[in-house]
């Protein structure tokens, strides 16, 4: 495989990073108090959402590589992966977060397969025996991340008046 991706890949990789970046955006400024502030009704914090979609991403690239097996063994605790702990800093969750990416873009531009599918574990939000294959995977983080970015824009206004685009 070529080690600059074209074609459908490059798309891929250009539309997950522009994602990528909106988050790392909206997180500029913030100190470590800040990023764990709570501005909504919601549990959500713009640290939680990093941690969060480091999380999400890790578990999903798992099952594209591995399947259910492998994506649950990057399950971590639901509610603690939308937490920032007061152990946990803003920079060291950013810092996770392109160790993770970078991890993703390697394996978007170097699986040999984007057709390669494995069956969804069994969950009532999964349609049962359905399997997705890496392209899905991959659009699905895309949509995920940007969903999470209009959270992190929605809280951080909420905080100072910052917006991420606007």
């Amino acid at each position: 495989m070529s080690s600059t991706p074209t074609g459908e890949r490059a798309d891929l990789l250009a539309t997950i990073r522009a994602h990528r970046a909106f988050v790392r955006f909206t997180t500029n400024g913030l100190d470590d108090a800040a990023a764990a502030t709570r501005s909504t009704v919601s549990e959500l914090t713009i640290g939680g959402i990093v941690k969060h979609l480091a999380a999400t991403e890790r578990s999903w690239m798992g099952f594209a590589v591995g399947g259910a097996v492998e994506m649950e063994r990057h399950q971590v605790d639901w509610l603690d992966q939308h937490r920032m702990r007061p152990d946990e800093t803003l920079a060291g969750l950013l810092d996770r977060y392109a160790a993770v990416a970078a991890h993703t873009d390697g394996l978007i531009a170097e699986l040999p397969d984007l057709d390669t599918a494995h069956p969804l574990p069994q969950a009532p939000w999964f349609e049962p025996g359905a399997s997705w294959s890496v392209r899905r995977v991959v659009l699905h983080l895309i949509a995920e991340t940007a969903q999470h970015v209009g959270h992190a824009d929605i809280i951080r206004e909420a905080i100072d008046g910052q917006q991420t685009m606007g």
